[in-house]
């Protein structure tokens, strides 16, 4: 039998080519799968592509070592807020990193979050009990947080490990002065300075002991070596004119306080101190503009406690100047920010007194309300006898108050008030 065949048409044409076709078809599958399980594995990367591509990537996380150093850089050129931020940062990393706690502390410290500072020395010494750092950063806030007594068998601790540690001595030095241990004191703060002479703390800490024992010179030029040391610190810079103005150098006062202004324009404290600086050398309308300005400038944050304080240097001011309605206002925002200063008590009430006639009342009151807070306070003179002698003038010359009993037997000895220079 005879068959005619199309010799066009290949034999096995239409079996190979639906073979091909399905063939095909689970390649594209496999290939979509396998591109979807990759944008799924790697979204977040491609998705940091895709926005670096239009520049819209956040900025990557830091590591703990790179916040570390941008912290210590901060702290060398006196940005400690920042310098504090970015170690927490860092801690927040790898939170049992003895070095990171250590200078988190150091921070910690410098910005007077003692509290905070305790807890983290606390923390260092749980993480590495066999290094010191933890508890010299635990010894030196505790100090400062007012348990001083119980700061020192912490340093004392930390020496067992290692006794030339400097900033344990430090610590002592500190603690020491604080419980009135002078000598201990003394000893500790040269013993930090000889094993670490490069660090300003130390030298500090040596400078107070120094004062307390009377040898202000020295101490003087501690503090101008612990500035040396980093300028760009401005608490030694306080420190240090705080003594200028101890020994009557007012002009080095003043252009230590500028100084700090030059680095810090907007440093409310530097204007407070310059308009203290200022009232002591009697040149008022100097003192007063600094304090307009502290007050101004603190005002934008009304729980700064540097406020209630300029407000009571400004109140002396007028005060001395007869302005007696400006210093009762400016007394009564002393009080209102809660400040114990008893200026703003004793002084506004002799201001009352001065103006005499419906002020007698406020005169009397608040003058027995200084005497309360002079007992609770323990302050002595020439506080105690302005304040007494200003209720004595009240019964004196207030016609209500003729005879009045006063709180207390008046000393011998009085020292009056006077409106000029109170």
């Amino acid at each position: 039998m005879y068959i005619k065949r199309d010799y066009s048409q290949p034999f096995f044409g239409n079996r190979r080519r639906r073979r091909g076709f399905w063939r095909f078809l689970l390649l594209y599958i496999l290939g979509i799968v396998a591109f979807l399980f990759f944008v799924d594995s790697q979204f977040p990367r491609l998705q940091m592509m895709a926005l670096s591509a239009i520049g819209q990537a956040p900025e990557p996380t830091p590591f703990a070592s790179q916040l570390a150093t941008d912290g210590l850089e901060a702290f060398r050129q006196g940005n400690i807020k920042t310098a504090a931020q970015l170690l927490e940062r860092a801690v927040a990393q790898q939170p049992t990193n003895i070095d990171y706690l250590y200078e988190y502390g150091r921070m910690l410290i410098e910005n007077e979050q003692y509290t905070e500072a305790v807890d983290i020395g606390r923390r260092g010494v749980e993480a590495a009990p066999g290094d010191p750092r933890g508890y010299a950063i635990e010894a030196r806030a505790m100090d400062y947080a007012g348990d001083s007594a119980n700061a020192i068998p912490v340093a004392q601790a930390g020496l067992q490990i290692d006794r030339y540690f400097s900033p344990l001595h430090t610590a002592l030095a500190g603690a020491y002065n604080s419980i009135s241990r002078y000598q201990q004191a003394l000893d500790a703060g040269e013993e930090a300075v000889r094993l670490d002479p490069n660090d300003p703390d130390a030298r500090r800490a040596y400078a107070f002991a120094l004062i307390w024992v009377g040898r202000f010179e020295e101490a003087v030029e501690q503090l101008e070596r612990a500035i040396a040391i980093n300028p760009n610190l401005v608490a030694p810079y306080f420190e240090l004119a705080i003594m200028y103005r101890s020994l009557e150098r007012y002009e080095e006062a003043i252009a230590t306080y500028e100084l700090v202004l030059s680095m810090q324009p907007d440093n409310i404290r530097a204007y407070l101190r310059l308009c203290e600086t200022f009232y002591q050398v009697r040149d008022d309308a100097q003192a007063a503009g600094y304090c307009n300005d502290a007050i101004q400038r603190a005002s934008i944050d009304p729980t700064n406690p540097d406020l209630a304080e300029s407000y009571r240097q400004r109140g002396q001011i007028r005060y001395s100047r007869r302005n007696y309605e400006g210093a009762i206002e400016d007394f009564d925002q002393c009080v209102a920010l809660g400040s114990n200063d008893i200026e703003c008590w004793y002084i506004r009430g002799l201001a009352h007194y001065y103006l005499g006639g419906e002020h007698c009342d406020d005169a009397w009151n608040v003058l027995n309300e200084a005497m309360v807070r002079i007992s609770q306070q323990g302050i002595g003179e020439p506080v105690l006898s302005n304040t007494l002698e200003g209720l004595r003038l009240v019964t004196d010359n207030c016609s209500a108050y003729f005879g009045r009993a006063l709180p207390t037997e008046i000393p011998p000895t009085l020292i009056p008030p006077t409106p000029i220079g109170g």
